[in-house]
């Protein structure tokens, strides 16, 4: 959705890496854990898997909603969600929706995931998205005046990448056209 919850939770662990460097830190796509375990299934290492992700002490998996439907993976991940829980390991979890709108993942895993703090991220309001563009033609080194971002802010209003987009068209244009006097 661009909502920024990739970067939420790779920040998270970033920090608590920093401030626990002894942790195990182990972050994982939904698509990429999915692929692990088909092939440890393929390859008879399972067992190898299973001592992997269950001796670390936080496991981050984006986008978790991709394992449903996928029935063996939502069968490991349940025993080493269960596992690091018992241990009082940490697990976080990213999903564009809440666990009771997942489509065809079992009642025991959507029961674990509401068991934990689960924070609705929001699309950003008006002064948060002109912020964003702000900044971000800041770091860009370009200047462009405070009514086209507006305009922008105003009718990008569901998603920061096309936000980002949008102003990245904006700085193309605008150095592609040489377009300086007409915006300054």
């Amino acid at each position: 959705m661009g909502l920024g919850k990739t970067h939420l939770i790779q920040a998270t662990g970033n920090k608590i890496k920093e401030k626990f460097p002894d942790k195990e830190i182990k972050y994982i796509p939904a698509e990429k854990l999915i692929s692990t375990i088909v092939n440890a299934i393929r390859n008879q290492n399972v067992e190898d898997l299973k001592r992997r992700l269950r001796e670390i002490d936080l496991l981050i998996v984006d986008d978790i909603q991709f394992i449903a439907g996928k029935d063996k993976t939502q069968e490991e991940f349940f025993h080493t969600f269960n596992s690091l829980y018992q241990k009082n390991k940490q697990i976080i979890l990213s999903s564009d929706r809440h666990p009771n709108n997942i489509p065809a993942i079992t009642e025991r895993l959507k029961s674990r995931f509401e068991g934990g703090m689960i924070a609705d991220i929001n699309m950003p309001d008006f002064e948060t998205r002109l912020a964003i563009l702000k900044q971000k033609s800041e770091e860009k080194g370009v200047n462009i005046p405070e009514g086209i971002l507006e305009f922008v802010a105003n009718n990008i209003q569901k998603n920061i990448r096309e936000l980002e987009s949008a102003l990245n068209r904006l700085v193309i244009y605008k150095k592609a056209n040489k377009a300086y006097r007409d915006w300054e």
